[in-house]
Parts: structure tokens; C-alpha cells; sequence
């Protein structure tokens, strides 16, 4: 039986579809409630409901075949995964934020606020910065605002909520879109059948 590891939310339910549609469907998830394990015996799935940013780590580890995650989760966690394609959908991207007019004093370490602190730090690296990183789980735009951090590197889809605490975009990181992983001994022994799902997610995005 395949394990796949599949994100609680809108994303999930639209990765569900596409799996459904490559014949991988689970009837018994589709009525709901709060199971987190589903399987279909007939069709040799079984789907674990997990937060989007466990995915990795589950399939990582082999508690799940294979998964599909956030781009900003696979390099935040660094997990040690294949990456087999990408889906195109729930694009954004991890960014640079700070309050509109804000100007960079460069001879101190830059306060940075962040949920992404692997990523923040790899990238202010790449820049030859020094930075203090403030590692936040939520409402990172209050950081700038109350004054705990200069920045925040976050992610940014519309931009409304950056907008609306009067913040803007002053660095792109890296874009982020979803994408369907594997754990590499498990593809070892289930290739074709990998392969086989990943052609047919190819063939409708």
C-alpha cells in the first residue's frame, strides 16, 4: 500500500482531486469527519492528513511513501526527499518585508523576524550580512511595527496583508509553488508506481 502524506486545508483538497483523478481515490475521505488516516484497500492508497509544514519530515522518514509540500517548507527543513515535480499551484514567494520608508543601516546587524529562519539565514549569508534573527510563529508583520525586528522574511502571496500594516516588499528570497516528493527508499521500491503518478499529475497541470 502507498502512503501518501497529504496537507490538511485547501491545498490538500486540491491535491486530493488530482490524486482522485489518477484513479487513487478514497471514498471514505471524501465524507469527511476527523480521521486522519483513510485507506482504500482496492485502489493500494492510504492518506495520512498532517499539517503542511510535517509533510516532509513524515515522508523524510518514511512514515509516508510520498507527499506534496510547500517549495518554502523544503527549504526551510532541508529534507533529505526527492523532489519530483512541480505542481504549479499555491505559487508565492518568501520575501523581504519592512515598514514603507525604512531606511537599512548598514554598519548594524539587521533584526530579522521570521518563521523561516534557515531560509532567512542562508539567504542574509549569501549577502555577506550580519543579522540578529528573531524566530516568530505567527503575526510577523506586528515585528517591524512594534519595532522587535528591522524586517521580516516571510511569505507573500497577494501582498494585501503586508499593504493593509502599512509594510512593503523590498527583497524577493525564492519563489514557492507545491510539489509532489518522495522518500528516496520507498521510490527505490515503488518506481514504477511513483513514476506512473507523477506522468499522470505531469499530463493535467
Amino acid at each position: 500500500m502507498l502512503n501518501i502524506a497529504l496537507p490538511k486545508g485547501r491545498l490538500g483538497d486540491k491535491v486530493y482531486q488530482l490524486f482522485s483523478q489518477l484513479g487513487c481515490g478514497c471514498p471514505e475521505l471524501e465524507q469527511g469527519g476527523r480521521k486522519l488516516v483513510f485507506e482504500n484497500p482496492e485502489e493500494g492508497v492510504r492518506y495520512l492528513l498532517v499539517k503542511p509544514g510535517d509533510v516532509a519530515i513524515y515522508v523524510e522518514h518514511g512514515a509516508a511513501d510520498v507527499g506534496v509540500v510547500g517549495k518554502d517548507v523544503l527549504l526551510e527543513t532541508r529534507a533529505d526527499v526527492y523532489e519530483l515535480l512541480d505542481l504549479g499551484f499555491g505559487a508565492c514567494r518568501l520575501a523581504v518585508a519592512a515598514k514603507k520608508g525604512w531606511q537599512e543601516d548598514l554598519s548594524l546587524p539587521l533584526r530579522v523576524a521570521t518563521k523561516y529562519p534557515n531560509v532567512a539565514k542562508a539567504y542574509y549569508d549569501s549577502l555577506s550580512r550580519r543579522i540578529e534573527l528573531i524566530k516568530l510563529n505567527g503575526s510577523i508583520e506586528l515585528a517591524p511595527i512594534l519595532g522587535l525586528s528591522d524586517v521580516i522574511v516571510d511569505i507573500v502571496e497577494t501582498g494585501t496583508t503586508l499593504k493593509e500594516n502599512g509594510l512593503e516588499v523590498i527583497a524577493t528570497v525564492a519563489g514557492s509553488s507545491a510539489r509532489f516528493i518522495a522518500n528516496k527508499a520507498s521510490y527505490q521500491f515503488e518506481k514504477d508506481t511513483i513514476d506512473r503518478i507523477c506522468a499522470g499529475m505531469r499530463e493535467r497541470i
